[in-house]
């Protein structure tokens, strides 16, 4: 995200799943193929979020306890950083814990609307001086 790029709040609110019906059945039917399919569509690793389902169970065995999940979390900041996207890590933490599926819903129908300049990087832009 440059300095001068604006922030702009989510094209879809949280609880907005009567906007996209298909989204929000194949997250009620199949959350983890639409969190594979979001990650898949961010650039990421397909199983990735797969982490979030296995990670509580082998962690909490050792003691340790899990409350955030890790890749939900770290795609919709990654989203909404790259995206330049109002808001909070605070927010992003309690809409990824107490509302997993309307997370990952919302990441979904974020995602495919992203316009081309959203996805520019910091790393491609050319070095002066080489």
């Amino acid at each position: 995200m440059s300095p001068k790029q604006t922030l702009t709040e989510w094209d879809s609110g949280l609880l907005d799943c009567c906007q996209d019906k298909s989204s929000c059945c194949y997250g009620f039917f199949c959350c983890p193929c639409l969190a594979c399919s979001v990650a898949g569509k961010f650039g990421e690793n397909r199983c990735l979020p797969l982490c979030d389902m296995l990670s509580p169970a082998v962690l909490t065995a050792f003691g340790i306890p899990l409350f955030a999940p890790p890749a939900a979390l770290s795609l919709r900041v990654g989203i909404r950083n790259r995206g330049g996207v109002k808001g909070s890590m605070c927010n992003d933490i309690l809409s990824s814990c107490f509302c997993m599926w309307c997370t990952w819903c919302q990441m979904h129908r974020e995602v495919p609307q992203e316009k081309p300049h959203r996805h520019q990087h910091a790393a491609c832009a050319p070095l002066i001086g080489s």
